[in-house]
């Protein structure tokens, strides 16, 4: 029996349209309401010291503000010769005004001289759903490549490459990544939750 969250509708909290593509196509069942969609157009402080608190922030920021079921989520590149980082500073790893290219330069330029690559890319999701806040997690493992490869995906994608693969996340088409990646894993979770009896 497919629980009641599938006839419903739940926001999922982010500004980010690649991301909303990418999770709308894992959850075809759901209809899914971007923030636009609500009109919140503000951006919500991602204020956390882990992924998990900032997951928490922006789901709790919608819930309360727009009394939405909702789900948000946080993703980190961690680097094993880094000691973790860029972790939750991921997405402003390269100062606070940085981008997506600027970001994976300084990655790359800081494992310029290290031998060990590895890395894992993981998401936390927090989901308010009627009352009730679970959180699902989600990790995939793999290397640190030395240039930038493909043109698919967003974000660290074009220098990360999952481990039993010899192409990185741009390189693979949305379903191959997701079938394989840190959020697909997230939200995999996600769906056995909304979708218990």
């Amino acid at each position: 029996m497919f629980f009641n969250a599938f006839q419903m509708k739940i926001v999922f909290a982010t500004h980010n349209k690649n991301k909303l593509k990418e999770v709308a196509a894992l959850l075809p069942a759901i209809e899914l309401i971007s923030l636009e969609d609500i009109e919140c157009f503000e951006d919500i402080p991602e204020t956390g010291t882990t992924l998990h608190g900032n997951a928490q922030i922006k789901a709790d920021y919608i819930t309360k503000k727009y009394g939405y079921n909702c789900f948000a989520d946080d993703t980190g590149l961690e680097v094993s010769a880094l000691n973790g980082t860029p972790g939750v500073y991921s997405a402003r790893y390269a100062g606070m005004e940085c981008n997506t290219q600027k970001n994976m330069e300084k990655l790359l330029n800081e494992l310029k001289d290290k031998i060990n690559r590895s890395a894992q890319f993981k998401t936390v999701i927090c989901l308010n759903f009627s009352g009730q806040q679970l959180f699902f997690e989600g990790v995939c493992k793999g290397q640190i490549l030395n240039i930038q490869t493909g043109e698919q995906g967003f974000g660290y994608d074009p220098i990360f490459q999952p481990d039993g693969f010899d192409k990185s996340f741009a390189e693979m088409s949305m379903n191959e990544k997701s079938s394989i990646s840190h959020r697909g894993r997230a939200i995999e979770k996600l769906i056995t939750f909304l979708n218990k009896d």
